[in-house]
């Protein structure tokens, strides 16, 4: 293991973890990231990226990603090839296939997610050139051009609907006998309204082909095995995506049924100090923008959480006298009205006792770990231990005069 602890450690260069590295190196934290293939993530597959707000025509995926990275690293952020094979997320340890060993006081994964491939000839050739995997990203390349969409899920419906606004034609290539989607009714009743989609039934993609750019496919259907050349500008592949956790299974991390990171609008996750961020997530939108946005509050979280947790350690843990925390929030009637009365019953004990006031609104992670429920509520700290507690109706002038000498006799 390396001799140096950082700030924060980022798992994963899509804009995401690019996005946090900018945020948590521009904010003076010593801030890694590990990345084990091309940075960017999947937007390094975009020949062309439209919807990025400042960016118009002629901003490449490549192009884009780039810049992130130039950005993060102006600000002193380092970026580091590596493909991390295990964490202890708890105490903040990664490692990769290499050996390396590196700490942290935070995490921040960004792992990312890849599309479910048809793994058929053509579609990797192809990728970025006629086959994509996100209409929202690459609807516009297709105005009034016909292309073709697989998958009849939610996601493959939705798109395809999205796709019309732009396109010529859509034909939806499906599995199924005629009339059998897996989407939900909804969107099968409106798909089936629309005049612009078409139907494939009973079948599979078997083939891309093209020039340059994609100009047929080969659709195979899968009862007669009878395989049809189709013309077409482009195809959209919805069979589903695979978030990149595996390395996070028995970490202790929540995931969800598909793999996906948990967590709150903070992108904590329930785990203190690991954030996740980017299209690993648990989330509505997968974009460049949303990823970028998940990093940024990632990281500003992690430098809040660093602060709370290093003033925490150094003004109570580490503290040589014994502490009184007092748990209360300026929002909470009881625990205003009871502030002078602590106040007044500590400062008795002034030169014998600290005593730290915690906004319970402001750092509820510090409250959750102490089991701080009640507001207010006072801990006293005996050597960074919690040695006796009081709360709510149980603080009184009397109760806190007794529980203060009981700490200092060493009673508590």
């Amino acid at each position: 293991m390396t001799n140096t602890v950082y700030d924060i450690i980022i798992v994963g260069g899509g804009p995401g973890g690019l996005s946090a590295a900018i945020y948590g190196a521009r904010a003076r934290l010593k801030t890694l990231l590990i990345e084990k293939g091309t940075l960017g993530g999947q937007a390094c597959t975009t020949e062309e990226v439209e919807n990025y707000p400042g960016f118009a025509r002629g901003t490449t995926g490549p192009g884009l990603m780039g810049a992130f990275a130039d950005h993060a690293t102006s600000f002193g952020a380092e970026i580091l090839r590596g493909d991390v094979c295990s964490v202890d997320l708890k105490n903040k340890v990664v490692q990769t296939k290499a050996g390396q060993t590196f700490q942290g006081k935070t995490i921040i994964l960004s792992p990312g997610a890849i599309p479910r491939t048809l793994n058929i000839p053509g579609e990797s050739a192809f990728r970025g050139k006629g086959v994509s995997y996100c209409a929202t990203c690459d609807a516009d390349f297709y105005e009034d051009l016909d292309v073709a969409v697989v998958g009849n899920g939610d996601a493959a419906i939705e798109e395809a609907g999205y796709l019309t606004k732009f396109a010529n034609s859509v034909t939806i290539i499906v599995i199924h006998d005629q009339g059998v989607l897996d989407a939900a009714p909804m969107l099968q009743e409106r798909a089936f309204r629309n005049p612009k989609i078409k139907w494939v039934w009973n079948s599979t993609l078997a083939a891309i082909k093209g020039d340059a750019l994609v100009n047929s496919i080969l659709v195979k259907n899968i009862k007669t095995n009878e395989l049809t050349e189709m013309p077409t500008d482009g195809v959209f592949i919805y069979v589903g995506t695979l978030p990149q956790t595996e390395f996070l299974q028995g970490s202790g991390l929540e995931l969800d049924s598909r793999g996906y990171i948990l967590t709150d609008e903070k992108m904590e996750t329930n785990i203190d100090g690991v954030y996740g961020v980017g299209d690993a997530r648990a989330k509505y939108l997968r974009q460049v923008v949303t990823a970028a946005n998940d990093g940024a509050i990632a990281a500003v979280a992690a430098e809040k959480y660093i602060m709370e947790e290093e003033t925490f350690r150094q003004s109570v843990l580490d503290e040589d006298l014994p502490v009184a925390v007092v748990f209360w929030s300026p929002l909470v009637e009881k625990a205003v009205e009871l502030s002078p009365l602590i106040e007044r019953s500590i400062h008795r004990f002034s030169g014998q006792l600290k005593w730290v006031k915690i906004d319970t609104y402001r750092n509820v992670r510090v409250a959750q770990r102490y089991g701080v429920v009640k507001n207010p509520s006072i801990l006293f700290f005996q050597n960074g231990q919690v040695a006796a507690a009081l709360e709510d109706d149980a603080i009184t002038e009397d109760a806190l005069a007794q529980a203060i000498a009981q700490l200092l006799q060493g009673k508590a």
